[in-house]
């Protein structure tokens, strides 16, 4: 069903559904299925790549990488889709696939590289992989999110660290409150700093904000092995549970803390809030450095980053990554796996990342030209990776499949905004929506 799920999602994605006519996958006939796709055009070793990083920090890393190639001498068509987290370029993707005309290369992560890969689309780079030894430089809880059926599909950029707490030391000085280590010390803070005349928690009351809160509270109450058996595992007792309750309230208990400005502000402008010193605190994911670094803030005196309250041991991650449609030319296969070389390639690994606010996916990299908040993301990554506590983000398309993250979004706002929406009925409404990946 999951398949059937996903093949309907690709067809709606056109105005006019495809008809079923293969023999496998309804929406391949036989010049559109995966394997027969040809897309040698003038046999040139030219890479059409679809991404979403077309701002700041993220579209200076692709051009450096575009040069790179270009060095190598392979070209680089860009294709480019700015919106909505990368919903845009997907629902592109879906278009050109269902087209029969993919492009070379694409931006994708979490379970949709499992499902694009197992209804045949994805190129196989087990050769890029074996030469560059990614199973000695990358975690197992990383790489299984890079494969399918065993063999690499997908060549991956960074980690983003999600359960970070950015903090403004100042206004802790002033509120007489220290750090929040655990979710008790969080509110004992929260209440010196509310007095004190400041916004304790800068939240941006939009739906995939609001998740990355409750996806961090969730974390710190349920454990790392509950929280994959609920959320990866589907494990419907824990979905309704005591700990998913808990959750729940600690959820709408933190809401109080917040300002009434919240509904609407987007996570840049929340930031905005510890930066000028109106709030004491946002639980964002480290792209929430680059707005400290561009407003010229100095770690440990304008602000500092700690684990999210009872989250110190874990390391809830996301990974940006690129895919690799087949066709039936070998020369731009070659260029292709020229590509997901150097992706992995240590030099670019330590510039793309240190412009992308993220830490290198390779164990093995020197991070003395780091900042220190990314030293100490390398250091949790890999105490996390040792004592198995690495976690894929729900709130960032990596826990569960998009289908399931739109409808756990919607559950997850609707109970934040609304004090009468039922705790029961909301337990049972993410249950259902996380069932949703299973059908």
């Amino acid at each position: 069903m999951k398949l059937v799920l996903f093949t309907l999602a690709l067809s709606l994605a056109l105005p006019v559904a495809a008809e079923s006519i293969g023999d496998q996958h309804p929406i391949f006939d036989g010049a559109n299925r995966p394997e027969n796709i040809n897309k040698t055009g003038d046999s040139s070793n030219e890479v059409e790549v679809l991404h979403w990083w077309t701002s700041g920090g993220e579209a200076l890393s692709v051009n450096a990488l575009k040069e790179m190639m270009e060095e190598k001498g392979h070209k680089w068509k860009d294709f480019a889709v700015a919106g909505r987290a990368g919903e845009s370029a997907i629902n592109t993707l879906r278009i050109r696939a269902l087209s029969g005309n993919p492009p070379d290369v694409a931006q994708i992560k979490g379970p949709e590289i499992q499902e694009w890969g197992t209804l045949g689309f994805l190129t196989n780079i087990d050769d890029v992989a074996e030469e560059q030894r990614w199973s000695e430089l990358v975690p197992a809880r990383v790489s299984d999110y890079l494969k399918v059926d065993g063999h690499y599909v997908a060549a991956p950029f960074n980690i983003h660290r999600v359960n970070w707490l950015w903090a403004n030391p100042e206004v802790f000085a002033k509120a007489g409150a220290k750090l929040p280590q655990t979710l008790d010390d969080f509110f004992v803070a929260a209440e010196k700093i509310k007095a004190a005349g400041f916004i304790p928690l800068a939240l941006g009351s939009e739906a995939w904000q609001e998740t990355t809160l409750f996806e961090s509270i969730a974390l710190a109450v349920m454990g790392t092995d509950d929280f994959r058996k609920a959320f990866t595992e589907h494990n419907s007792d824990l979905l309704t549970g005591e700990k998913m309750r808990e959750t729940l309230l600690t959820l709408r208990r933190m809401k109080l803390y917040t300002d009434a400005d919240s509904p609407g502000r987007n996570w840049s402008d929340t930031t905005s809030l510890v930066i000028e010193g109106k709030a004491a605190m946002q639980m964002m994911g480290d792209w929430a450095k680059g707005e400290f670094l561009a407003a010229k803030k100095v770690f440990g005196k304008d602000y500092v980053c700690i684990p999210a309250p009872g989250t110190a041991n874990q390391f809830s991650f996301n990974i940006d990554s690129f895919v690799f449609f087949k066709n039936s030319d070998p020369q731009k296969t070659a260029s292709q796996k020229e590509l997901a070389k150097l992706i992995l390639d240590p030099g670019f690994q330590r510039e793309f990342n240190r412009s992308k606010g993220s830490i290198p996916v390779r164990v093995d990299i020197d991070m003395t030209s780091f900042d220190p908040c990314a030293q100490d993301a390398m250091q949790a990554f890999l105490r996390a990776a040792t004592t198995d506590n690495l976690v894929a983000s729900l709130s960032h398309n990596m826990a569960i499949g998009r289908a399931s993250q739109v409808a756990l979004f919607d559950v997850i706002s609707r109970y934040y905004n609304n004090d009468e929406v039922d705790i029961d009925e909301t337990m049972r409404h993410i249950r259902a929506a996380v069932l949703a990946d299973k059908l």
